[in-house]
């Protein structure tokens, strides 16, 4: 497992904007009305649709956090939500936000997000199912696309009470236009917030309708709203983002309530094997991002595998590799072919300063799922870090081969471009550094490698396509950031 600090500027535009709107004041700021809010909030929005990676200032720092067990988990509860939408499982990204608040959200298109602080709360799999299932009907209902006109809606609901204020303004009527402004402020908002409950309402109703196609239980969704429902009774600055962000209703919670009743599948089980997977992703999470409440939580001598799995964690994360190592290997005793102990075991080791002995556990962790990109990226960088020139070309290979599963990893293209650059291959260095700058938003870096690229490679080379698309790609991106 690990964190990368990231620019969040492909997918700036968030579902939905009523965080912004109700989100908590700046220390030592008053709280902007709510007219300023709203007007905020569609500046901000417009923005993001015309040109968020054209703006650095309209980007958001995101701390994301990657790991193949835990992606694979939601992957396996999400696959049979996304086919019964109609959705091709392939075609949707999932991506875990290292955040402590209760949260989620789809943007930037086929991009479903969990904050990890949701993923930490839901007390089964059933309620993740339930959430997923809910933002698939935000998907599949085609909101995200829909939203700017409401946004434009609400945008002319200002500008005409701006208009009249300005009016008022010249004919010397102050309170007039005071008024005229505030009038509007609520009239907008009020759209907003109304529109916005209504999508929430629909994606509920497609949501429990996926998960009966799916032959699963309604009943971890509705156990989630209720959750929400007693959250929105908290003073704002004190609720999570997804009340704010998904305002819930009694008529949304009582429609799933009715829904539980009548359906056929409201007591159908967790398929199995989803409570193991529920409990393993729950103890590594809390491992990684709060050892110190997964060692109270989990004492020492604790005999669980996901307690120890949670200890491991925190143990790493505290720099006590040794007693890490300890716990991953009572671990990997129990289930010696398990490909995530494997993973964990040989990240522990290859983190503790010795990348070659780590190079056995993360071959067996491929060699159990093949197909993971972020499997075979751990062991090509273990093989690269080892300075070994006899494991560069295995190391290209996994690579190349991970890039089949994954190829907007940054990671995976510096990683390829300092293997083929020890390899003697330069035109092939440049290139992956031309698509690394492409995946970050650098304009001028991807053009610049790319040429660079194109000048070291044959005329004839099968890659010169790629690197006139790469060229044409970074015309398209706005001015660079470092």
């Amino acid at each position: 497992m690990e964190s990368i600090r990231t620019v969040f500027g492909k997918f700036a535009f968030k579902m939905w904007p009523f965080g912004l709107m109700r989100g908590r004041a700046a220390a030592g700021r008053s709280r902007p009305s709510a007219g300023a809010r709203v007007l905020g909030c569609a500046l901000a929005l417009a923005g993001a649709l015309v040109c968020a990676s054209a703006s650095p200032s309209l980007a958001q720092r995101i701390s994301f956090i990657r790991d193949a067990e835990i992606e694979t988990t939601i992957r396996i509860y999400a696959t049979p939500v996304f086919r019964a939408a109609g959705l091709n499982p392939d075609d949707i990204s999932v991506h875990i936000v290292n955040d402590r608040s209760l949260n989620a959200f789809v943007a930037g298109g086929l991009n479903m997000f969990f904050h990890t602080g949701l993923l930490l709360r839901v007390d089964s799999p059933n309620q993740l199912v339930g959430v997923i299932a809910h933002e698939t009907g935000h998907i599949a209902g085609g909101h995200l696309a829909r939203l700017p006109d409401a946004m434009r809606a609400s945008w002319d609901t200002m500008i005409i009470s701006l208009l009249g204020a300005a009016a008022a303004a010249v004919a010397g009527n102050g309170n007039a236009a005071v008024a005229s402004v505030l009038a509007g402020q609520q009239i907008a908002e009020r759209q907003l917030l109304r529109y916005t409950r209504t999508l929430e309402a629909s994606a509920d109703q497609a949501g429990v309708t996926f998960l009966d196609r799916a032959q699963q239980s309604s009943r971890g969704l509705m156990e989630f709203l209720q959750v929400l429902a007693d959250q929105e009774l908290m003073v704002i600055d004190r609720q999570d983002p997804y009340v704010r962000s998904h305002p819930i209703t009694a008529e949304r919670v009582e429609f799933v309530r009715q829904w539980v009743a009548n359906s056929r599948m409201s007591n159908m089980p967790s398929p199995p094997g989803y409570a193991e997977l529920h409990k393993r992703m729950r103890a590594k999470l809390l491992g990684y991002t709060d050892p110190s409440r997964a060692l109270v939580q989990y004492r020492e001598g604790e005999k669980s595998s996901e307690g120890r799995y949670a200890r491991a964690f925190a143990f790493y994360r505290r720099g006590e590799m040794q007693r890490a190592i300890a716990l991953a290997d009572s671990l990997l005793a129990e289930a010696p072919d398990d490909p995530y102990y494997n993973e964990t075991r040989g990240q522990f080791t290859y983190e503790g300063g010795n990348p070659r002995g780590s190079l056995p556990y993360y071959e067996k962790a491929v060699a159990s799922v093949p197909n993971n990109a972020l499997l075979r990226l751990g062991l090509a960088s273990a093989m690269l870090a080892t300075d070994d020139r006899t494991l560069l070309p295995k190391a290209i290979e996994h690579l190349e081969t991970a890039r089949g599963y994954e190829a907007n990893s940054a990671e995976l293209w510096r990683q390829l471009s300092v293997a083929y650059g020890r390899d003697g291959q330069l035109g092939m260095s440049a290139l992956a550094q031309a698509e690394q700058a492409l995946v970050l938003g650098r304009r001028v870096d991807a053009r610049g490698f790319a040429e660079r690229a194109e000048r070291l490679l044959p005329a004839g080379s099968p890659h010169i396509l790629r690197i006139q698309d790469i060229k044409n790609a970074a015309e398209n991106l706005g001015p660079q950031t470092r």
